[in-house]
């Protein structure tokens, strides 16, 4: 039987899904490989990958998306790890570094500048090393594991996931498991169950994970910061998002991309 090759995001806020999948009995199932949401999302535009916890900022470019899991990276309000770090206040920035790591946070950066905080800095693509380059009017969006060092670092601190709940009133959906063809009834529902499992489990997870930063509460971050059910609500959060960013996104969707 051939493997289904899966990527999957290398952050903090995966480790339950990994949890899940690694203690259900997948093994023979899959072929797991783990990277920045950049590179999944790469890998399942060019077929490296059947499926993937990819950014939703993908989703236009695939030829032909499925939502494979009722399971995604979300928040109801402040997500702590997506964030826009400067020294200065959000109306003196000139200039924001994009973080190379992600698309759907760069993209919903754009919508807050415009939209919500209207403010419109220089927009720089960003490169390894970039954060050393945050000081005076110039900032950076940083997201993952290493946002969460950098909270005691600077001055100002905007968290994407709150500005997108104030700005929509809705939560948002960083990542979601996307497959790239159909795949089997069985297979979505045993990983379903394992992505279940694996979040059922946060409880002890908290024991067994170390602490990226003294004084950072593993169980607030999972069970408050991050969301993980990819309910109707999210699901609308997201149609509103990928309206947001360009037209043929709703090509894509009427095409049944996303279900309520």
């Amino acid at each position: 039987m051939t493997k289904i090759r899966i990527t999957a995001v290398s952050y903090l806020n995966t480790k339950p899904f990994l949890y899940g999948i690694f203690n259900n009995q997948l093994d023979d199932l899959i072929d797991l490989k783990l990277d920045i949401p950049s590179v999944c999302a790469e890998k399942l535009k060019n077929g490296e990958a059947d499926l993937g916890l990819v950014p939703v900022a993908v989703l236009p470019e695939l030829k032909n998306p499925h939502i494979i899991s009722d399971y995604c990276i979300g928040s109801l309000r402040s997500v702590r790890t997506v964030c826009l770090f400067s020294e200065k206040p959000i109306e003196e920035i000139t200039e924001v570094y994009l973080d190379y790591h992600s698309r759907t946070s760069v993209e919903l950066i754009k919508i807050l500048l415009k939209n919500y905080w209207k403010v419109s800095p220089k927009l720089t693509p960003a490169s390894l090393g970039f954060e050393k380059k945050i000081k005076g009017t110039t900032a950076a969006l940083v997201i993952g594991d290493r946002a969460i060092a950098m909270h005691s670092k600077f001055a100002y601190c905007y968290d994407l996931g709150k500005a997108w709940n104030e700005y929509s009133g809705l939560p948002f959906v960083y990542a979601a498991w996307v497959s790239n063809r159909p795949l089997n009834n069985e297979f979505v529902a045993l990983f379903n169950e394992a992505l279940s499992k694996g979040i059922e489990q946060i409880p002890k997870l908290v024991y067994l994970l170390p602490t990226p930063q003294p004084g950072f509460d593993l169980n607030e971050y999972f069970t408050n910061n991050i969301s993980y059910n990819l309910d109707n609500n999210k699901r609308k959060a997201l149609s509103k998002f990928l309206s947001e960013l360009n037209a043929p996104i709703q090509a894509s969707l009427s095409r049944g991309l996303v279900n309520s």
